[in-house]
């Protein structure tokens, strides 16, 4: 198989289109999901948003998505790397969306979030429902954004057709 490459300018290394596409797609997905937590608030009015925060000590909602987007940014570009050669068509790319979010969601909400705040892991709750859900519109949205892009790129380019 080979790896098709982007160079982000003459001095930069290349970069592989898959993690690049899937960097975009990410920041897609994140902004549907940190939509999906700035109104869920299912803990005593709190919006999820701000337990992101959380992560470094603050309750604020505008840190909390700049953290937020900074994993979502991270998520996508595995997401690129590790399925993008899988999700050019449409349902693959919805279903390995799904399972993409939903394993964030175990090892991120379930496990690494409540561990780095002192609270239980692996709990099933009002905050990790919730949670689950916004995963799953975080993976839907990051698999459609993922086939979108490598779809209209593939019309662009001949060398993003691999």
């Amino acid at each position: 198989m080979m790896t098709t490459t982007l160079r982000v300018s003459p001095t930069t290394a290349v970069i592989p289109v898959h993690a690049v596409w899937g960097a975009a797609a990410g920041l897609a997905g994140g902004i549907g999901f940190g939509i999906w937590m700035s109104v869920s608030r299912p803990v005593a009015d709190t919006a999820m948003i701000t337990m992101v925060a959380g992560l470094l000590g603050s309750t604020n909602a505008f840190l909390g998505w700049l953290i937020h987007l900074a994993i979502a940014l991270f998520a996508g570009i595995g997401f690129g790397v590790l399925l993008g050669e899988f999700a050019r068509q449409l349902v693959p790319a919805v279903v390995l969306g799904l399972v993409y979010g939903a394993a964030w969601w175990t090892v991120g909400a379930l496990w690494i979030m409540p561990a780095n705040m002192g609270m239980p892991v692996f709990e099933w709750n009002d905050v990790t429902s919730s949670s689950f859900g916004g995963h799953l519109v975080f993976g839907v949205l990051t698999g459609l954004a993922y086939f979108c892009i490598a779809q209209v790129m593939r019309g662009q380019t001949g060398s993003a057709r691999r």
